[in-house]
C-alpha cells in the first residue's frame, strides 16, 4: 500500500481482522468498537450490481470494514469536510477506489447522489445524543458532531434510510438502548420493520450500553428475533473471544 500523505496529527490504525488501514486522528475523529460491530452484524449482497449507503460515516470506517463483504458499491455520506476527506484517502489507501466513493455533504440531501428507492442496505452509526438545551458537548466541534444532533437526527436519519432503499432492502443501524424505542417507532413510521435485534454488554453484569438493529424496508409484520447478547470485555478486563477476533481474527 502507498501511504499517503498525513495531515497534523493523523494517523494510520489497522482493523487486523480485515486488513484495512485506516486514517485517524484522535483531534478530529477515530472509530470505536460501536463501527467494528456495526460493520460486522451488516450482511451485504455479494453481487457486484449492489448497492450499499453508509450514512453518518466519519472517517469512512463502517463502509470499509464491510468492504470484503461484497463486491459490489459502496457509497459513504459525510457532512464534515475534514473527515470526508479522511474516509477519502483510506479509501484510496487500501485501494477500494473503483468499489467505494465518499459523498460529502448533507445525508438529507443524499438523493442529489444516489436515487430514492434504489439501495440494498443502508447502515448508520448515528450520533447517539440528542441536542438539548443543557446537553454537555464536547468543545471540540468535530467531535461534538459526531455525538450529537447538531447537523442531523434520529428522525432525518431513519427517512432518509427508508427512502433510498428498495422494498425488501435492509437497514443495520448501532445505537443506545435507551433510544431503541424511538427508534422502533421512526422505523414504524417509516416502513422498516426490525427483524433482529442483539444487545451489546460491556462486561459480564453490566447493562448493555449498545443495541444493534436490523430492519426490512416493508418486511412483513412479526418475526423479530433478538439475538444472545455480545458482552465485550471478560471478567478480568480482556476482550472476549467473539470481540477479540473481530478486531485481531482468529487464531
Amino acid at each position: 500500500m502507498t501511504t499517503p500523505e498525513l495531515k497534523s496529527g493523523e494517523r494510520i490504525d489497522q482493523l487486523y481482522s480485515q486488513d484495512i488501514q485506516i486514517i485517524q486522528s484522535p483531534e478530529v475523529f477515530a472509530f470505536s468498537l460501536d463501527a467494528v460491530l456495526l460493520a460486522a452484524f451488516a450482511k451485504l449482497p455479494p453481487r457486484q450490481t449492489s448497492q450499499t449507503v453508509d450514512l453518518c460515516a466519519g472517517n469512512g470506517a463502517v463502509g470499509l470494514f464491510m468492504s470484503h463483504q461484497t463486491r459490489g458499491r459502496i457509497a459513504e455520506v459525510e457532512i464534515q469536510p475534514r473527515l470526508a476527506d479522511m474516509a477519502r484517502r483510506s479509501v484510496a489507501l487500501n485501494h477500494l477506489d473503483d468499489r467505494m466513493t465518499v459523498y460529502e455533504g448533507d445525508l438529507a440531501q443524499v438523493n442529489r447522489w444516489i436515487p430514492k428507492d434504489s439501495v440494498d442496505v443502508v447502515t448508520c452509526n448515528p450520533p447517539y445524543f440528542a441536542d438539548l438545551p443543557d446537553s454537555q458537548k464536547n468543545p471540540n466541534q468535530y467531535l461534538a458532531i459526531a455525538r450529537h444532533e447538531i447537523t442531523t437526527d434520529l428522525a432525518t436519519v431513519v427517512a432518509t434510510t427508508s427512502g433510498l432503499l428498495k422494498m425488501n432492502g435492509k437497514a443495520y443501524f448501532v445505537h443506545r438502548p435507551d433510544r431503541l424505542l424511538q427508534l422502533l417507532d421512526l422505523m414504524a413510521t417509516h416502513r422498516l420493520a426490525p427483524k433482529r435485534i442483539r444487545l451489546v454488554h460491556p462486561k459480564p453484569g453490566k447493562e448493555a450500553n449498545m443495541v444493534l438493529v436490523e430492519a426490512i424496508k416493508d418486511g412483513k409484520p412479526g418475526g423479530l428475533r433478538f439475538l444472545a447478547p455480545l458482552t465485550v470485555y471478560d471478567q478480568r478486563g480482556d476482550y472476549t473471544p467473539e470481540v477479540k477476533a473481530l478486531l485481531y481474527g482468529r487464531d
